[in-house]
């Protein structure tokens, strides 16, 4: 094929969750009440955290980070998902395409990041109690999201103008219900080899440095546990983790199934299962675990609620 004789593309196919007719209308309604779950639940988290003084600590203010970014990737897919699904056409345009790609990878990457300084947080209240105001000090916090956001940034807007400067050829069926690097990288008639490696060393920078933050910071959390001699404080020490080691396994683990296994493992049904998991399902989860397991945080949620009792009352 000759690559100067390209056909310009206005727009990318989506396949979609399901090509069965008969799942469209359910399928769109449960994702619709999912969605707007994640919706309420992120941004009570984002409220919360922010007005109510005992959630003024800098758990709660990487809780709150964790919000943003669940709700900012989830924005990023879920409304467009959920038009397709009464659509007749599921597509999405150039331009739009390239945009939601570059959103995405910057709420993705930055959770990474947000993530090990939660773990590195739990690392300094459990083994630095002491010292914890010091070291984890209003300006330590903004930089420990700041630098993630920044380069997340830079690292998303690289991936997206690399991929769209390069030529697509006629075939434009994206093999998910978004634009995924991974599924756009196959319809480009270029040479692919720059992009992906660029792709190559970002994630395995991502994955590898976040997971290793992770990784140390429990294990000295862990053998600090064990060597407390109260039991009552051991019991408090896994309660405050807890939630946090919950997220950390379903969010790297979806993750590590979706694109560190082996191509001959990969299938289109898997893949989606997978997707529609960390895209709609963990943006939910994360709010409930918080919300379940965190005595504060259900402490200001029944402030809030006996306030709007008063009201109406």
């Amino acid at each position: 094929m000759d690559k100067h004789n390209l056909t310009v593309l206005n727009d990318f196919l989506l396949t979609g969750i399901t090509d069965r007719p008969e799942l469209q209308a359910p399928l769109f309604g449960l994702f619709l009440i999912i969605y707007m779950i994640s919706v309420v639940g992120n941004l009570g988290i984002i409220i919360l955290t922010k007005m109510d003084s005992r959630l003024q600590m800098p758990m709660y203010f990487f809780l709150r980070h964790l919000a943003i970014t669940d709700l900012g990737y989830s924005t990023t897919v879920g409304p467009k998902m959920l038009v397709n699904f009464v659509v007749d056409e599921n597509t999405i345009s150039y331009y739009f395409c390239a945009i939601q790609l570059a959103f995405f990878l910057m709420f993705i990457i930055s959770e990474f990041f947000i993530l090990s300084a939660m773990s590195y947080d739990r690392y300094v209240a459990i083994c630095h109690p002491l010292l914890y105001t010091v070291i984890m000090s209003q300006r330590v916090c903004w930089v420990l999201v700041a630098i993630p956001y920044l380069y997340s940034t830079f690292v998303s807007l690289l991936v997206t103008l690399k991929i769209f400067i390069l030529s697509f050829c006629g075939y434009n069926v994206i093999s998910l219900f978004y634009c995924d690097c991974l599924s756009l990288l196959s319809l480009l008639c270029s040479s692919t080899h720059e992009i992906e490696l660029i792709i190559l060393i970002s994630a395995s920078i991502d994955l590898i440095s976040s997971l290793l933050i992770v990784l140390v910071s429990y294990l000295l959390v862990f053998v600090t546990i064990v060597r407390m001699n109260s039991a009552e404080g051991r019991h408090k020490a896994f309660s405050t983790c807890g939630s946090h080691l919950t997220v950390v396994v379903m969010f790297y683990g979806t993750l590590i199934f979706m694109y560190v296994q082996p191509k001959s493992g990969h299938s289109f049904d898997s893949d989606k299962v997978a997707s529609i998991f960390y895209t709609l399902v963990i943006p939910i989860l994360n709010p409930i675990i918080y919300s379940l397991r965190n005595k504060d945080v259900k402490y200001a949620l029944c402030n809030i609620w006996k306030k709007i009792c008063n009201i109406f009352s």
